[in-house]
């Protein structure tokens, strides 16, 4: 059951953040979530409700493997950076989706920094 209250709050804290940040098409929503496999990350314009671009384990272009680590993170944010890029992309806001600032959401943006998104 502790699973379920974890699970719970980080809800919680995601609706916190949801309601102080939004995505423009000048400046899109960089969306992160991790399941227990896989990682996803959206750009997400949400004046026009439109996902400008999305990068995951789960995308065969990119070549990375299945597995919710901070390596395949790093990747993740590098793929999800260069598509940002090929988007008109240079700004974003960062989401984190409740999870806590540290090793695999840090892992992930710090790549998509270094791929050129400025936060």
């Amino acid at each position: 059951m502790a699973h379920l209250n974890r699970k719970k709050n980080r809800r919680k804290v995601h609706f916190r953040i949801r309601k102080k940040i939004e995505g423009t098409t000048q400046r899109p929503r960089l969306a992160i979530h991790f399941s227990n496999k896989n990682i996803y990350a959206q750009l997400i314009d949400d004046d026009k409700g439109v996902t400008l671009a999305s990068a995951s384990t789960k995308d065969k272009k990119a070549g990375i493997s299945s597995a919710a680590n901070s390596e395949n993170a790093a990747k993740v944010g590098a793929v999800i950076a260069e598509r940002g890029k090929s988007a008109g992309v240079n700004e974003v806001v960062f989401d984190r989706g409740g999870f806590v600032y540290s090793q695999k959401v840090k892992a992930l943006a710090d790549a998509a920094r270094e791929g050129g998104l400025k936060f």
